[in-house]
């Protein structure tokens, strides 16, 4: 999944927000490198983030989304608004990425109607103070215990399975310690029915582990990629799309003699 981030202030440094051509460029340098799934962000959720009121988010995201969804390639459009994932299923998106876990009021009954994907992500707080003193009494119980109770309200509203994918929140309301204890137990959540996405690219956890800045992260990231899908997550989300496609093709010739 190929990020295509487009605000002012996107913690890695790479938003497009203001040039549509030059954020559909990116969107196909994404996809060439490799991408399966193009990821759509038109408001910043990284710690400390102040929110983007629904018409700026739209305006932001709709000329984007509505060439990107013409090529042919899933379109997951990054949003827990109701309004503007109406907006963004109309203009063609074929997945909802929610980092509240589709907890907002009419965000389930948004999405119940029609045949996207939904990711269920967890997170602890809201971006603006989620990073202030994160605290679990059993952080791998805890996000679990999300999560399963929202796979049963959607299946309550009428959502099929084949329609979700869960996200543990890497980074949302988590300390580094949260984040690797959360990394190790994957297989938890991959051993199950429902499809994991990983999302670590370039994000505090990597600088934590190892005290780089965001620009000089992708190699860190990329390894955090690669023991992800070793532990079963499915769907990677990822800035360098290239360094991850060449280092998962290493691994399946390695692994699996898969050299296609």
């Amino acid at each position: 999944m190929g990020i295509v981030n487009l605000t002012p202030d996107s913690f890695s440094g790479d938003g497009l927000v203001g040039s549509v051509d030059q954020a559909i460029s990116h969107a196909r340098q994404q996809l060439e490198a490799g991408a399966d799934i193009l990821d759509i962000g038109a408001e910043s959720s990284r710690p400390g983030a102040i929110p983007t009121p629904e018409d700026e988010e739209l305006r932001r995201l709709l000329p984007v989304l509505g060439e990107i969804s013409t090529w042919g390639v899933p379109v997951s459009v990054d949003t827990y608004k109701p309004v503007v994932m109406r907006a963004a299923l109309e203009a063609g998106a074929s997945m909802i990425n929610d980092i509240t876990g589709m907890t907002r009021p009419g965000a389930l009954e948004t999405i119940a109607g029609s045949d996207c994907a939904v990711c269920i992500m967890h997170m602890q707080g809201e971006p603006g103070t989620m990073q202030q003193g994160p605290s679990y009494g059993d952080v791998v119980g805890e996000v679990g215990a999300f999560l399963e109770d929202m796979v049963l309200r959607c299946r309550g509203i009428g959502i099929a399975n084949e329609r979700l994918v869960l996200d543990p929140g890497f980074g949302f309301g988590k300390t580094l310690e949260h984040n690797l204890t959360l990394f190790r137990a994957l297989d938890i959540w991959t051993t199950k029915t429902l499809p994991v996405l990983v999302g670590v690219s370039r994000k505090s956890m990597i600088g934590g582990i190892t005290g780089r800045p965001v620009e000089q992260r992708q190699a860190a990231s990329v390894a955090a990629a690669l023991m992800a899908a070793q532990k079963g997550a499915k769907i990677l989300r990822v800035h360098d799309v290239a360094a991850t496609k060449d280092t998962l093709m290493v691994w399946a010739a390695v692994e699996r003699g898969d050299s296609q």
